[in-house]
Formats: C-alpha cells, sequence, structure tokens
C-alpha cells in the first residue's frame, strides 16, 4: 500500500472539531479552503463558516498529510489484512459493515456501486444511485473483470478479508432515514482493524448474501442489520428488492462466473 498525495481533499459542509477533530484542525497554515463562506467574528477578523451553504454544499479544504496527528511518515507499508470499500447507500439497504466473501468483493469491486450526494457534481442536490466500475470507471485501461481477477488473486495469496461499509443511509431511503453517523462509521473501521469484526458472530443478508455482524462493540446493533432500522419491514423488504435488481441489471454486461456472486432477486 502507498499514499502518493501528500494530504486530503475533503468536505467541509457542517464541519466541527466535534464531528471532524482531525479535520478541523488539519485547517491552518498551508491548507486550503475552497468553496467556504467566510464571515467576521466579535473583533472584526474573517472566519469560515461551514454551514453556510448558500452557494453550495461542496465547500473543501485541501491539507498536506503532516497536518494529521501520527501519520504515517513513510506514506508506504506492506500487503493489507483487510480491504475496505465504501459506499454511501441512498436506499438505506445495505448494512454499515458487511464482511465479503472473495467472489463477493470481486462482484461488489466491479460494481462500484455508490451514489452522488449533494455538492458532488453540479447538478445535484439529492442522492442519485450510480455504478462506476473498479469505484473509477472513468481511469480503467483494462476491462473492470481483469481488476478483479487481479484483487483476487492478491486476496488469497496475502489473505486479505474484504468488507463493505456503508456511510449512507440508515431506517429509510435519502428523505426518510438518517445518515449514519461518523461515530458508527470509524467504530465499523476500527473493528476491522482490531480484528474483532472477523471474529464475531454473523448473519446472512437475504437480498445480497453477504455477512453482516451480530454485535460489534460501540456500534448499536440494531442499526447492524439494516431491517431492524426500518419501522416498515414491508417497505425495506421492497427497496432491497428494488436495489438488488438494480445490481443485477448493472451488472448484465459482465456476464460470467462472478455473476453469481450477486444479490438474488426472485
Amino acid at each position: 500500500i502507498f499514499n502518493f498525495e501528500g494530504g486530503c481533499y475533503a468536505k467541509t459542509i457542517n464541519l466541527s472539531e466535534e464531528t471532524e477533530p482531525d479535520i478541523y484542525r488539519a485547517i491552518r497554515t498551508d491548507a486550503m479552503l475552497e468553496n467556504v463562506k467566510l464571515v467576521e467574528d466579535k473583533d472584526g477578523i474573517l472566519i469560515p463558516d461551514y454551514f453556510d451553504v448558500s452557494k453550495t454544499q461542496n465547500g473543501r479544504v485541501s491539507y498536506p498529510i503532516f497536518h494529521i496527528d501520527d501519520y504515517h511518515e513513510p506514506q508506504m507499508a506492506g500487503h493489507p489484512n483487510n480491504i475496505i470499500f465504501l459506499t454511501c447507500d441512498a436506499f438505506g439497504v445495505l448494512p454499515p459493515v458487511s464482511k465479503l466473501s472473495p467472489g463477493q468483493a470481486m462482484y461488489h469491486f466491479i460494481s462500484g456501486y455508490t451514489a452522488k450526494v449533494a455538492g458532488t457534481e453540479r447538478g445535484i442536490t439529492e442522492p442519485v444511485p450510480n455504478f462506476s466500475a473498479c469505484f473509477g470507471a472513468a481511469f480503467l485501461t483494462l476491462h473492470p473483470t481483469r481488476y478483479a481477477e487481479l484483487l483476487q488473486d492478491k486476496m488469497q495469496k496475502h489473505g486479505a478479508n474484504a468488507w463493505l461499509v456503508n456511510t449512507g443511509w440508515s431506517g429509510g431511503a435519502y428523505g426518510t432515514g438518517e445518515r449514519m453517523s461518523i461515530k458508527t462509521t470509524r467504530r465499523c473501521i476500527d473493528a476491522i482493524l482490531d480484528g474483532s469484526a472477523a471474529e464475531t458472530d454473523y448473519v446472512k443478508d437475504d437480498a445480497f448474501g453477504f455477512d453482516i455482524p451480530v454485535a460489534l462493540d460501540g456500534v448499536d446493533s440494531h442499526l447492524l442489520n439494516p431491517r431492524n432500522a426500518w419501522e416498515d419491514k414491508g417497505a425495506y423488504d421492497a427497496t432491497a428488492k428494488k436495489l438488488a435488481g438494480m445490481f443485477v441489471k448493472n451488472f448484465e454486461k459482465y456476464d460470467g462466473p462472478i455473476t453469481q456472486h450477486g444479490p438474488r432477486v426472485d
């Protein structure tokens, strides 16, 4: 694993020290803000107002990596023990974290599902489902299945686990449910990295077939299985079937053995 960016390009909408302490404290000399409104404080000094989105929700900050405490200075490491796919599910169907088999990792890597949210592209005012092969279709030079095969080979060679982490909605779709809290997402990541997520008990998701942890330290067990977080279970089942169908439809262009690792639509 290596990182050659030397920093981070982060969103600043509704940024506060309480919710995002690392990013908030990284905004100092040598960082650059864009699309952020400045207001005068009581002393007449201009300060950023991260909650004012009257012009755009796409406020950003670029900051160097050394603004983060305890950053990994070599910017390089060995082979990973865990591979994490981040998705933002606007339907509120995917769990906050799920464990993928090697075949499922290939399937979800090729699918590249997420939602475009407000502030990422011009004209996007609410989440729009999006499938982008390998989470970056525009940058691929080979067929997506080739990259998926490489992923599987390296996972098997180095014994890496694959996980799908959803930072999107829970308890309902966009407009009804609530966005996953950063605290919940961080707890899921912590559980992956400290190994506890791999050692817990699981239940299998009926629609997608991946494994959902029954319990994780610091995560509301009600959220782990997304169906439990919906008041209207029938609405959840219908929405899950709808999203599963979108996966299947998108994957028609990749007809082959990897298809068997995708969701089932009756």
